[in-house]
């Protein structure tokens, strides 16, 4: 018993230590791979909520996204039909979704150095929040299921239980992070100076600059030359990095949609 008590006090002191710090976490590309919205279209495919040329379109924005990184184009294209497809959807089903999604698709693609961080950011006793465009309702199980503080995400607007197909302020994304962050710092007493950032994409430069300890995971090739620039860490738990050369890109990237393609097809039959 004494050795547990010690443990106990030296948590509190840590935990004390780091009172007021947090660590903040994109989701797509920095803790699992590929884009979770991605997930979500398709379990929504499954459950027939919209068609397989829905789906074919967001495989080949997740294709891409995987293979070069994030394309605020491609990230507004798949919200904005995701939306018109989730109104009229109940608020309960999505978030059954959420668990479904998680325990099908999500949980396998999380980069294990990523999960880590959020290890040892929670055993210092930091706050851990992901901050993602993902619909909050999807982050929100993902923070549950890594017992992680909570979420930001996208917000719905919700009708009686019901999706009405619009969004409450704007896409978690970009700057929107930022300020979302800042905000959520007013309200939980935490000195962005002495906090960290995590992301992939040069789109989250607003994020990452939010905090005293920005870092680089899996970074694109605009976010890897600008935390060289500044001096940041830079984590990449890719197999190899990216590929090599354009040419194994360009072939893993028929293989990427072939494979999308195909499973696709397969939910089509079933």
């Amino acid at each position: 018993m004494p050795d547990v008590t010690t443990n106990s006090a030296e948590a509190a002191s840590t935990a004390a230590q780091h009172q007021g710090e947090a660590a903040f976490f994109d989701v797509d590309n920095t803790l699992m791979k590929g884009a979770s919205l991605f997930h979500v279209a398709r379990k929504m495919y499954q459950k027939k909520a919209f068609t397989l040329r829905d789906v074919a379109g967001f495989a080949w924005k997740q294709a891409k996204f995987i293979l070069r990184g994030e394309n605020m184009n491609d990230v507004h294209s798949v919200q904005d039909s995701a939306q018109k497809i989730a109104a009229g959807i109940s608020a309960d089903f999505i978030r059954q979704l959420g668990e479904e999604v998680y325990d099908e698709m999500i949980v396998s693609k999380i980069w294990p150095g990523t999960r880590a961080l959020t290890q040892e950011h929670l055993k210092s006793g930091r706050q851990v929040w992901l901050v993602t465009a993902t619909p909050v309702e999807v982050a929100g199980v993902i923070a549950e299921r890594l017992h992680l503080t909570g979420a930001l995400g996208t917000v719905a607007e919700i009708e009686d239980g019901i999706y009405t197909g619009k969004l409450v302020g704007e896409i978690l994304h970009g700057p929107a992070k930022g300020r979302a962050v800042r905000e959520l710092a007013e309200t939980q007493n935490l000195d962005l100076s002495r906090c960290w950032a995590y992301s992939d994409s040069y789109n989250d430069i607003p994020l990452l600059t939010a905090v005293g300890n920005p870092v680089a995971v899996n970074p694109d090739t605009k976010l890897r030359r600008h935390a060289r620039e500044h001096n940041w860490p830079i984590y990449d738990y890719r197999s190899g990095r990216r590929a090599a050369t354009l040419g194994l890109q360009a072939a893993t990237g028929v293989g990427v949609v072939y494979g999308l393609w195909k499973g696709i097809a397969s939910m089509r039959r079933k």
